[in-house]
């Protein structure tokens, strides 16, 4: 059986592991879906989806689950009544979805698929806001996310990148634009 997880990954942290882990306790696969994949370098989305796909390959491979997993990047069609069908049109055919999300629940349903919820890990410190809110503040961001993930973070500035945009945004916002 192989089951579906979709997510922004805006980063990919310890969290998101520990769900796919579960999902994983529960299928012999998992297809992870890179939600938003058209957005990047805007401050709730930072990072491209080649980005977010190297975080998430290097933290599977560091637990040794990369040939367990399909990553693809997923780009939104903003029309709820097309989106089930434009993902299957994207993956791995799946079996089970697995989601925390009210609306990908009630969508995915309505298609006739089985949902699952995960267990949230820590949700204060396991969200991609936070993550990104230590990035800015200098904090300790490291923690929180797989070696793997941080790695590829490093390799790209991102943590500079992460900055740069917050500081665009509050200049804009400062600005009235």
């Amino acid at each position: 059986m192989r089951g579906l997880a979709i997510g922004r990954y805006q980063p990919f942290h310890l969290g998101h592991l520990r769900a796919i882990e579960e999902i994983l306790q529960q299928c012999d696969s998992v297809v992870i879906g890179i939600g938003s994949a058209q957005y990047s370098h805007m401050k709730d989305n930072p990072f491209t989806a080649g980005e977010r796909y190297e975080m998430i390959y290097s933290s599977l491979r560091e637990k040794g689950l990369e040939r367990q997993a399909h990553i693809i990047p997923i780009i939104d069609v903003n029309r709820y009544s097309l989106w089930v069908s434009h993902v299957r049109s994207l993956v791995p055919p799946f079996s089970v979805v697995f989601t925390n999300n009210p609306l990908t629940e009630r969508l995915f349903s309505e298609s006739g698929y089985e949902v699952r919820k995960t267990k949230i890990y820590r949700r204060r410190e396991y969200s991609g806001t936070h993550v990104r809110e230590l990035m800015i503040n200098g904090g300790g961001w490291r923690k929180l996310i797989p070696r793997g993930a941080a790695e590829t973070i490093d390799s790209f500035g991102g943590v500079e990148r992460v900055r740069e945009l917050f500081r665009l945004s509050e200049k804009n916002e400062a600005s009235g634009h």
